[in-house]
């Protein structure tokens, strides 16, 4: 799995992660960035074709091209997947 939360996914037992830290709703990238999204996708089948055992995550070498506080990491409001697991992932983070 592509994750940008890859410390939940570990929690909850996804068997391999390329984690990205990229904003939520755009893991594999810039919108219009064909060629950067392609390197992120490319990347992710390599991690999730080469893990030799359940739970590895491997951090892809991406950075997004903003400053941190200039990024907004998530957006405005909670996504439908979030909000019907919200006290799972706040278990996970515990």
């Amino acid at each position: 799995m592509l994750t940008p939360t890859h410390e939940f996914n570990r929690a909850v037992g996804i068997p391999r992660s390329a984690a990205v830290e990229y904003p939520y709703g755009r893991p594999v990238g810039e919108v219009g960035d064909r060629e950067g999204q392609r390197r992120v996708l490319r990347a992710t089948l390599d991690v999730l074709a080469g893990a030799a055992r359940p739970g590895e995550v491997h951090h892809l070498p991406f950075t997004w091209p903003q400053p941190a506080k200039e990024t907004k990491w998530q957006p405005p409001d909670m996504s439908p997947i979030v909000k019907a697991n919200l006290e799972a992932i706040k278990a996970a983070r515990r």
